[in-house]
């Protein structure tokens, strides 16, 4: 995390987004949206890094996008899409093919036969029946259920990429779930845990937050001595051991206090704003 170089200002301030840039009610704070757009001002450049698929973010493009330039992409699904929010395209997808896919969800259906599965992809969520939809009245979901198709996963299609497998049983405590869905997994994929209840997100060997956050970087040519990032679940540590500062809110995960460099107030407090503000501006 913390370098040799970590006094020096940012080019890049990158953030996850729920439980971190957003509050609990998955709103935007008038204050987070004032700082957001006044480092751009200050030339330091913003990314939202989250697990979010990019059906989910057209109602924040206040925030992740509305300008034809680097503040209107976002690196979401954990790393496997980069989307630019303005004009509603998946420019990037790193994933699994659709038949690998089918392959792992059948495994561990077999595994947890009570769970419900969905996959998110490069056009959208396919999702079985069974597969519990927990999101319904927060921001901006009642319009990204648009892209939503149920099915049996045996009949999705050959030609999508699969940006991230969804494993979800309420009846499960998650410290529980989360290792035995490890096991059954093994090498075949990355579980990221970003704190929803029994639920595993699964991504392909190699996509990470940080491994997508990276590379966005390295095409800019920004480094990563140059790059402050803010999280609050496991899922963000990759992310906030890459960057030259990695801070997190003060409502994180213990594992996530634990290992980064530096902390901020809590979500509800607007932390990710205050912390920048007065550093840089």
């Amino acid at each position: 995390m913390a370098s040799s170089h970590d006094d020096e200002r940012p080019h890049l301030v990158a953030s996850d987004l729920d439980g971190t840039l957003l509050r609990s009610d998955g709103s935007v704070s008038a204050r987070t949206g004032e700082v957001w757009s006044a480092l751009a001002g200050a030339g330091v450049e913003t990314v939202v890094v989250t697990a979010r698929p990019p059906r989910w973010l057209h109602h924040l493009s206040d925030i992740v996008g509305g300008t034809r330039d680097a503040h209107s992409v976002a690196i979401c699904g954990n790393g496997a899409f980069v989307y630019d929010v303005a004009d509603r395209v998946v420019l990037e997808s790193h994933g699994f093919e659709p038949g690998v896919a089918r392959g792992l969800v059948g495994d561990l259906l077999r595994e947890f036969p009570n769970a419900g599965a969905a996959v998110e992809t490069d056009r959208g969520m396919y999702r079985t029946r069974a597969y519990p939809d927990q999101h319904v009245g927060e921001p901006g979901h009642d319009t990204a259920v648009g892209d939503v198709t149920d099915c049996e996963l045996a009949e999705l299609p050959d030609d999508l990429v699969v940006g991230k497998i969804l494993i979800r049983d309420e009846a499960w405590s998650d410290d529980a779930f989360v290792a035995d869905v490890t096991q059954c997994l093994g090498e075949r994929g990355v579980l990221a845990y970003s704190g929803a209840g029994g639920l595993a997100e699964i991504s392909a060997p190699g996509v990470t937050k940080a491994v997508r956050l990276e590379a966005w970087c390295l095409e800019r040519g920004i480094g990563r001595e140059a790059v402050w990032a803010f999280g609050d679940m496991p899922n963000d540590l990759p992310m906030l051991d890459w960057a030259s500062r990695g801070v997190a809110v003060a409502n994180a995960h213990e594992d996530v206090l634990a290992a980064a460099d530096d902390r901020c107030a809590a979500n509800d407090e607007d932390g990710v704003a205050e912390y920048p503000a007065r550093r840089l501006l």
